[in-house]
């Protein structure tokens, strides 16, 4: 056999092998056998600086909770990231997810707005009137409106009638806009908006002394010690479940 039929063998061989690797590999790495290595190397690049992106993104969001937490005198506490389903499960799962005591340490932060303020508050400036108010209770309590108007009619010493107190869930779009997060993330932490907070009194009671909430990325929840969650936020302290 001559040299050029030789080097036609070899061109074969080394062909049939890389199609025989390419049929070896998973689907989403075929498509890059078709492609020049310079645009495969570029669009390795661009995944990795996504991934870096998303890494960087998840890091920062602790980071700046940590530091808020940490400035304001807060050291016990905790993130854990959770399962994309994490609320398709139920209160007991997720309970074992985050490793809480009970599912009554488990907690979400809600916006409400004021329906019936009057025309003049229309921001959060005035803690004792303001137009919104964030309100921590936990999932397995009921907010119960009235006792959060009784106690603002009576916050107020009376001179604000009750039937200006009509507290309503705030649309997801204006709750995300007040606070910075979207739905499933809200945490009283670092809010855009300086909202009011009320902490429901039961989370008070709770054995141990720690509760779990929304972290600020819909998979990611905070834990941390209720005595320095108050002495920090400084909420009011409310019977409304």
């Amino acid at each position: 056999m001559d040299l050029d039929s030789l080097r036609l063998l070899q061109t074969q061989i080394l062909q049939r092998l890389s199609e025989l690797e390419a049929c070896m590999l998973p689907s989403g790495q075929q498509q890059h056998s078709n492609i020049s290595p310079t645009l495969y190397q570029q669009g390795k690049a661009e995944e990795d600086e996504e991934d870096n992106e998303n890494i960087h993104h998840c890091t920062t969001m602790e980071s700046r909770i940590s530091h808020i937490l940490r400035s304001g005198g807060v050291g016990d506490f905790e993130f854990k990231r959770v399962p994309s389903d994490y609320y398709e499960r139920s209160l007991e799962e997720r309970r074992d997810i985050v490793g809480a005591p009970s599912i009554d340490h488990l907690c979400k932060s809600i916006v409400l707005t004021n329906t019936q303020a009057h025309a003049s508050v229309t921001d959060c400036s005035d803690p004792k009137n303001s137009k919104y108010y964030v309100v921590v209770i936990q999932y397995t309590a009921r907010l119960n409106a009235e006792n959060v108007k009784n106690f603002l009619h009576t916050l107020n010493n009376g001179k604000i009638p009750k039937k200006k107190f009509n507290l309503r869930l705030a649309p997801e779009e204006e709750s995300s806009k007040l606070t910075g997060y979207e739905h499933n993330a809200v945490t009283p932490i670092g809010m855009k908006t300086d909202i009011p907070v009320i902490l429901d009194q039961a989370i008070t009671r709770l054995q141990r002394d720690f509760f779990w909430l929304g972290g600020g990325e819909v998979d990611l929840k905070l834990g941390i010690n209720t005595s320095q969650f108050i002495n920090f936020i400084k909420p009011f302290l409310v019977n409304c479940s």
